[in-house]
């Protein structure tokens, strides 16, 4: 059995009282607050796909990084970040299915391209916290995607979708939205299919392949988070 994982959300630190600053997940408006290790196994998957093997290894490497251990073990704080919906597990019988349960009801959120934001971003890093100008810099690299990618993109900018609903899109050749109700007719316009059965009623249609590694391959380029709703 094939067995996937990767952390949902996005990494903010916010000021609260006397402007103490405290680092957290946010998924969706929900702001989760979490201990030292949850934070360590959170980050180490974010922006990656690991089998449980490759997060112990990078766990372990972290540890050593940063000197902090933890009377918990590793595989506890991973399954009180699933039960919490900071991190997802996708399982198949092949790498494939496996890759598709874990991405199929997650949402693709993705991150801003604007260029004053980016500029931004640049100089804060730069500047103030002192990051290396030869790591900066590849922030105004732009991403180059193919062309399934590039729909991807298109129509996660368009509305929220989870990887599923991207799937059916492409079966139905949708190349954007001109109103809600055109989303939910593109989506849902038999009388079968709805949100609770989506994700088991495209997992076999051809456009699965092409889109999962779309999602997958944004993903492990930082150009997309993943979302609940």
């Amino acid at each position: 059995m094939n067995r996937f994982y990767t952390a949902v959300g996005r990494f903010e630190i916010h000021r609260h009282f006397r402007g103490v600053r405290c680092p957290q997940v946010v998924i969706g408006r929900r702001e989760y607050i979490l201990d030292v290790q949850e934070m360590l196994l959170w980050s180490s998957l974010n922006w990656r796909i690991l089998e449980l093997d490759e997060i112990q290894t990078l766990y372990e490497q972290k540890e050593l990084e940063t000197s902090f251990s933890s009377n918990r073990p590793m595989e506890d704080c991973l399954r009180r970040l699933i039960q919490r919906g900071l991190v997802a597990e996708g399982s198949g019988e092949t790498a494939a299915d496996a890759l598709y349960d874990l991405l199929s009801e997650l949402y693709v959120v993705p991150i801003s391209e604007s260029l004053p934001l980016r500029l931004f971003s640049f100089i804060r890093l730069t500047l103030f916290q002192r990051i290396p100008f030869s790591v900066t810099r590849k922030i105004f690299r732009r991403d180059k995607r193919s062309e399934d990618e590039k729909r991807v993109m298109r129509l996660a900018n368009q509305a929220t979708l989870s990887t599923a609903e991207l799937v059916k899109c492409f079966q139905q050749k949708a190349e954007g939205f001109v109103s809600e109700e055109h989303m939910m007719d593109v989506l849902y316009r038999d009388e079968y299919t709805n949100s609770d059965n989506l994700a088991f009623m495209v997992r076999y249609f051809p456009e699965r392949r092409p889109v999962v590694l779309s999602v997958a391959n944004l993903y492990l380029r930082k150009q997309i988070i993943f979302e609940r709703i």
